[in-house]
Parts: structure tokens; sequence; C-alpha cells
């Protein structure tokens, strides 16, 4: 199945594995590009062996390789080499997650390639980037989310350290070298020339801060965990009700009216102490008192049909179950299905990419097995 798409005529080695660069090639594969993905023989990719399994097969390794190619290739082996380079004659881009030097040790470091290769874009996506003190250190998502401050701005005061609930360490990397990957196509368009993409888990998390960096250097404070609430902005957070808790973002005064309004308690807006929303920052605590006291007297699905009337932004606090069954998702078609020989139809994310030039397709071709298209890759070679 090919996917129709703005990279369609680009074609991507991957010599990626786990998460954070086939995240990237597999970003690259739903918008059209061919990947032809390399892995180690007889094993391949590591996440080949990360449950949950579905007869036999991985769902984790089937859902972030869907739609690409595979080659077993030893880097190591001269015969391997050669096709590997063979491969990289025809190829637009090559993507790799090794740590710092890896690729150097084995003869392909940039300087190497982009000599052989001018027109060919190098992405590497590792866990502290090719420069520095720690360029050679191996790194796992949890590793970067540790050190790179996630952590502690995650979970509630005085408890224990938490991990953010999905690899953000991994994305974020997959899809900062995508982006680099897309922006050095379009300069290789102007010019000619390939470059190389420096991507490294640590920075991407450094990158993702946002508010925590602007109140550490407006204010020389150190941020730490707010537990669902937002730091600076007031009502932003979720809230008891009879049966469980839903989310109020009142993102401006405006909005606060209109939210003190929709709970019949207007005269809230008007007390100092609420006025704007720096007066709701000196007393959050307060307000959500206020405004629980209210919202216990009633259930969630209450709440959030009056909410949604009044144009007060909110929400439940879904489970995946819960999110996979929303309406919303399905009119966006992100839930979407492949149809694995040996696993059958399997569901996963969809493309969150909405291009108005190109399809959504609701199917996707399904993840390969390892070294399943060894002799039509080496076949197209010879032609």
């Amino acid at each position: 199945m090919t996917v129709c798409g703005p990279l369609n005529d680009i074609t991507v080695i991957d010599l990626t594995r786990v998460l954070a660069g086939p995240y990237c090639t597999m970003v690259l594969a739903d918008l059209g590009a061919r990947v032809v993905k390399i892995e180690v023989p007889e094993t391949g990719d590591d996440s080949r062996a990360f449950g949950p399994f579905i007869e036999g097969k991985s769902a984790y390794y089937m859902s972030i390789n869907r739609g690409k190619e595979s080659l077993a290739l030893n880097l190591k082996d001269g015969a391997d080499r050669t096709t590997f380079e063979a491969l990289l004659e025809n190829a637009d881009v090559l993507v790799e997650n090794y740590r710092g030097g890896t690729m150097e040790r084995l003869g392909y470091g940039w300087e190497n390639l982009h000599l052989r290769y001018p027109k060919l874009i190098y992405a590497a996506c590792s866990g502290f980037g090719h420069t520095g003190p720690y360029a050679e250190r191996p790194a796992y998502d949890m590793v970067v989310q540790g050190l790179g401050g996630v952590m502690s701005l995650t979970g509630h005061p005085d408890g224990p350290p938490t991990r953010v609930g999905t690899s953000i360490g991994d994305i974020t990397a997959g899809l900062f070298t995508a982006i680099g990957v897309s922006s050095a196509l379009h300069h290789r368009h102007a010019s000619g020339e390939g470059m190389k993409i420096d991507v490294a888990m640590l920075d991407c998390q450094l990158a993702i801060l946002e508010n925590a960096l602007a109140r550490y250097f407006a204010t020389g404070e150190v941020p730490g965990p707010l537990g669902a609430r937002h730091p600076t902005i007031v009502p932003f957070q979720s809230y008891e009700t009879a049966d469980g808790h839903v989310i109020i973002a009142a993102g401006n005064d405006t909005l606060f009216v209109t939210l003190c309004k929709a709970l019949t308690c207007p005269e809230l807006a008007s007390e100092s102490r609420f006025a704007n929303n720096s007066a709701r920052g000196e007393h959050v605590e307060e307000l959500r008192a206020e405004i629980e006291a209210r919202l216990k007297h009633r259930s969630t699905s209450h709440w959030l049909k009056v909410l949604a009337e009044a144009g007060v932004p909110s929400a439940p606090i879904n489970n995946i179950e819960q999110v996979l069954n929303d309406p919303q998702i399905a009119a966006r078609n992100m839930v979407i299905k492949t149809d694995d020989p040996q696993a059958g139809a399997l569901n996963m994310a969809g493309n969150p990419i909405k291009l108005s030039a190109f399809d959504d397709p609701t199917t996707r071709a399904p993840a390969p097995e390892l070294d399943q298209h060894r002799d039509q890759i080496l076949a197209n070679l010879k032609d």
C-alpha cells in the first residue's frame, strides 16, 4: 500500500530502533516517504521483543513501524556494507539514533557520507547530541525526563518523582527530527546540498519547558510540581464534582466572569481577591474551595453540559478507552487500522497532520517482517 503524500518522491534509509528514531520515520512514512528500515540480522529492532503481543508479534513494534520496508544488514560485514552504500546512492535522507560516535566508528559519520553523497540529508537523533561532554552517553526516555527537568514539574507537591505518562523524551525528539528533515529537504531544493541534522533528546526536553523556564528566568525561583493546575493561569485545573473531576480552563478574565455565571455565583467575579488573573493566582486555593463548593452538588456530566453551553473550556478526564470512543476522535480519523498477515486487524493512532491536498486514509500498510523486502530492494538496486 503506497501512501499518497507530499513526500512521495523521498526515500529514507532508516537506521533507527525502539522509539525516538522510528517515531520520526513513521511520521515521514505517513507523509508519503518510502522508508527502508535497516535492521540487525536475526533479531531486528529491539522493540520487536516488547509487549504486548498479538499472535506472537509486538503490538508496540507494529504501531510505530507501519508502512515501512525491512532489510536486514550487518554494517560490519563487507557485502552488507556494499549493499548499504548502494542504497545511499539513491536515498534522500538517512536517519539514525545511535549514541554519538557510533556512526563514525562504522565509517559512516557525516563527514565521510557528505563527501560521497553530497545531496544526502543526514539526521541524527540521539540522547545527548553529537557535541558536549555527554555526547557518547547512552540514554532512554526516563533518563532525559529526569535530567531535562520535566519530572521535577510532574506530579503533586511533596509527592514522589513521577514520570510523564507517555514517552515524551523519545517522541519530542522524533518530532523535532522530522521537522529538521522537512526543513533540510526545503533547503536542498534551493541549494542542491544535503546537511546534517543533530537532535538531542535532552535538548528537546529543555525546549518544551516553556512556562517553567519563563518563570525561572523572570523570578529566579525554581518551579516544582503543581498537580493538575496551571502555574500562572487561574482557574485552570481539575476540580472535584459529586462523582469525579472536571477540568476547567478559564484562560482570561472574561471567561472567568462567564464561569461564575454558569456556576450561579456571579458575585465571585467582582470580589477583589478574584477580580483579575493576578489576584486569583494569589488566592488560588481559596478560589478552588469556592468553585468546588458549587461543583460537588452535581455530577461531572451535568457540569460538562452547563459549561459547554456557557462556552467555558472544559473537559472530563478520560481514560484510554473513553478517549478512543470519543466522537471527535472518530471524526478526525485518529484511530486507523492495519491488516497484518499474522496478527490480523490492528487499531493504532492515526496521523494528526491533516493536509488539504491529500487524503487521510483509514488504513495503513502493516509493519514489515524482519528482512521482508530483501528481494524487492536488492532487485531495485540492480535495476
